[in-house]
């Protein structure tokens, strides 16, 4: 069987102003086409489905439009999980009306999805936490651990009496009582999961720039290795780059977001994940390059001509801009900058001379015409860099007055 595994839609994201609604358009239309092209029998989306817990009329049509499709109407299962951003209750609360078109939707740790049948498969069975999926072209069962996200202090509620016990020591603990009673080697095993998970003994992986943090400090972290020996995949959401933190034989992957969201992902080319699995075997996984979307980057420049000539070859990016220089820029180098462009989402000048003598910058002489004097202050306040003509000119508007 195929499986398709994508997470990190962040349907509703904006950009600082720049909304990025019209490539998640494009993106969606571009994940459903893949789904489609290679037969996929079953899709995962391993959270973070919206930006934020109260998304957009648009964002939220996006949402279900785009399910639907992936489902072919009841044909195809497509199992979604809620992510850090998402509202559980809302992930939760359209539940009756998806299932009729073969979409299940999973809001909170330990929830039990209730048996249902539809064109293309059925809930085989079903306990906190699993669910087992009978195709009706398959001859075996698919069985899927979920662990939607929850803050640490409600997992703890959600898996384990013991509220000191160690995070990873009550997932663990909960899926080999899944996996035990439930994943044998009749069937395909998977888990899916929106954590913030590392591989044991390798370096601590940095969460997405702009991301709500999932990690706090070190003490209680998630290692791959806690992963039941029976599952075969698993489909991890949270970091938007992809990257297997498993072996090849038993894949742990995080398959990355659809768009480039921070400027921190400037240059990355986003994926998702195409797996084949069967029972008793290990899977084969590829992952697919996503074509769409605005690219983001990240440019530094010492002066502003250069900046304009590049900005005029990349019409099509989002654009963090950062101009070195020994004053601020001039009004009419902003608009110049802004009319070639209608893409920057940042302009950062920077001061070039950060060396002068602090004492020298902090000494004011007294005896100075009042322009002087406004000209040493300026550049006391910001590190060292000069007033320019545009500044002085209004000082002294302002002083005439």
């Amino acid at each position: 069987m195929k499986i398709l595994h994508t997470a990190d839609w962040h349907l509703g994201k904006r950009l600082d102003r720049f909304s990025r609604l019209e490539e998640q358009v494009l993106v969606m239309n571009e994940i459903v086409e893949i789904a489609n092209e290679q037969n996929v029998n079953l899709v995962l989306i391993a959270g973070d489905l919206f930006d934020n817990f109260n998304p957009s009329v648009e964002a939220t049509e996006l949402f279900y439009k785009t399910l639907k499709r992936l489902s072919l109407n009841g044909k195809r299962p497509v199992v979604a999980i809620s992510g850090n951003h998402d509202s559980p209750n809302l992930i939760d609360a359209p539940d009756p009306l998806a299932r009729e078109c073969g979409i299940i939707l999973i809001g909170h740790p330990k929830a039990e999805v209730s048996p249902f049948e539809v064109e293309g498969f059925k809930i085989k069975q079903s306990a906190p936490g699993f669910i087992e999926i009978q195709l009706k072209n398959q001859d075996f069962p698919v069985r899927i651990l979920h662990t939607p996200y929850a803050n640490e202090i409600r997992l703890k509620e959600y898996f384990g009496e013991n509220k000191e016990e160690e995070l990873s020591n009550v997932l663990a603990e909960n899926w080999k009582t899944l996996a035990d009673e439930f994943c044998d080697q009749k069937g395909v095993n998977l888990l899916t999961a929106h954590l913030y998970m590392n591989k044991k003994g390798g370096p601590l992986l940095e969460e997405p720039e702009g991301e709500k943090p999932i990690k706090i400090g070190n003490a209680d972290l998630i290692y791959s290795d806690i992963i039941p020996p029976q599952i075969q995949y698993t489909a991890l959401g949270h970091l938007h780059g992809f990257r297997n933190i498993g072996t090849a034989e038993k894949p742990v992957v995080y398959s990355s977001s659809p768009l480039c969201y921070s400027f921190s992902e400037a240059g990355q080319t986003k994926y998702l994940s195409i797996i084949e699995a069967q029972p008793n075997q290990n899977v084969l996984f590829e992952k697919i390059p996503l074509q769409n979307g605005k690219r983001l980057a990240r440019k530094t420049f010492d002066n502003v001509d250069t900046a304009l000539e590049w900005l005029a070859e990349n019409k099509n990016s989002l654009v963090e801009l950062t101009l070195e220089s020994e004053t601020f820029l001039t009004a009419e180098e902003r608009k110049r900058i802004y009319q070639t462009h209608y893409g920057i989402v940042h302009l950062i000048p920077k001061v070039r001379n950060l060396e002068s003598n602090e004492n020298e910058l902090r000494t004011v002489n007294l005896n100075q015409d009042i322009q002087s004097l406004f000209k040493d202050y300026f550049k006391s306040k910001n590190n060292g860099q000069e007033a320019n003509e545009d500044l002085i000119n209004l000082f002294n508007e302002i002083k005439n007055l």
